[in-house]
């Protein structure tokens, strides 16, 4: 497949980040945290600038075309921040994790950065290329949209109550844009039109007429959604300090990383708690009873958003910058790893079963017998 000669230069920009942050790195004024701040302020307003005069007939037709390429520079950044705390490259990005950010250089801020240097970096210009394209990227725009917002929630609250509360600098505040943008960005994405499906009146009736019984994928995605909410609530439940045995054992033999003082792997589970366990019950329900439409969507940015933070969770939990006391036993480390994947895995696969077979989740025609015994009741 081509890739538009507009999103190939994009791609070439977002690699600038290479050498602007090995020569920024060797400026020695930049030693101090306000300068810091005040330099990555004015190479993002530049790189907008490079941006807007790249391309301003795609930001016209869509100015997500704009946020896109700008994160992707981000995104190559945070590889090399990455890449550089575990020690595979050198003299990049040091004056910023010493006095920009230093809880990226936590374990949690290394996974979240690798995070961004692939998965987010490779839809920024999958995302890019369908705007050149004039094509649709609601379903990359849907994942995205979850991954990005669960990375930053737990990431600036876990900074602000964690131990490194008192690190605060100001290229701190350069984060706020990224609440922001999830907010606009998300309106815009779900204002998309969904992609067309074949499926026909037949088949939607069809489709619904069966029970839970019937379609045993669907039964085992429930079942999976049941435990994943007992496991969601059992692990709130640990981080709120539970006094009961069994939480105990847990926190101290299988995840001991929920003690961490960082404070990220507590948000993380309160998190899940607070969002993650009400939709497995609103899924359950909507793979129990047809005619409901906003699952297909909701269940992509919920798929993004837990595999962002399973893939951050599990990775900074065996991590060499977690301190040994924290870390997975070795003797739980498979226990540790088959529930945190099967954890991960279950919402991509509801997500998969929703955008590959959609017809139960279609209104019902107003002919069906499904609708007219609905307005019969």
């Amino acid at each position: 497949m081509d890739i538009p000669p507009l999103a190939g230069k994009i791609a070439a920009l977002s690699l600038s980040a290479l050498p602007v942050s090995y020569a920024l790195n060797h400026v020695s004024a930049l030693s101090h945290p306000l300068w810091v701040a005040l330099m990555s302020a004015l190479i993002l307003g530049l790189l907008f600038v490079a941006v807007y005069s790249l391309s301003h007939g795609e930001i016209s037709y869509d100015p997500l075309y704009a946020v896109f390429a700008v994160f992707a520079f981000t995104s190559v950044v945070d590889l090399i921040i990455a890449l550089q705390e575990d020690g595979y490259v050198v003299g990049f990005m040091d004056f910023y994790t010493k006095e920009g950010e230093p809880y990226l250089r936590t374990a949690h801020g290394v996974f979240i950065c690798y995070w961004d240097g692939t998965v987010h970096y490779l839809l920024y210009l999958a995302m890019a290329g369908a705007i050149c394209r004039r094509k649709r990227y609601r379903n990359f725009g849907l994942y995205w949209l979850g991954s990005f917002a669960m990375s930053i929630l737990v990431f600036l609250t876990g900074n602000i109550l964690g131990k490194y509360s008192s690190e605060i600098r100001p290229a701190f505040f350069l984060t706020i844009p990224y609440l922001l943008v999830p907010c606009w960005a998300g309106v815009r994405v779900f204002s998309q039109p969904r992609a067309p499906t074949c499926c026909t009146a037949n088949t939607v009736q069809e489709e619904q007429r069966k029970g839970l019984l019937q379609r045993p994928a669907d039964l085992a995605l429930v079942t999976y959604l049941i435990l994943a909410g007992f496991f969601t609530l059992f692990r709130g439940l640990v981080v709120l300090d539970c006094p009961t045995d069994s939480c105990f054992v847990y926190i101290y033999q299988y995840e001991p990383y929920l003690r961490d003082p960082v404070a990220y792997p507590k948000v993380q589970m309160l998190m899940y708690m607070f969002y993650v366990l009400p939709f497995c019950g609103l899924a359950a329900y909507a793979l129990t009873f047809p005619g409901c439409s906003w699952l297909p969507d909701w269940a992509l940015v919920f798929a993004g958003a837990i595999g962002q933070a399973q893939f951050s969770h599990m990775g900074a939990s065996m991590h060499l910058r977690t301190p040994f006391t924290y870390r997975v036993p070795e003797d739980t480390w498979g226990c540790f790893f088959v529930c945190n994947l099967l954890y991960a895995l279950g919402p991509h696969l509801l997500a998969y079963r929703c955008l590959q077979w959609p017809a139960f989740f279609h209104q019902p025609p107003p002919s069906s017998p499904i609708a007219l015994h609905k307005k019969q009741q």
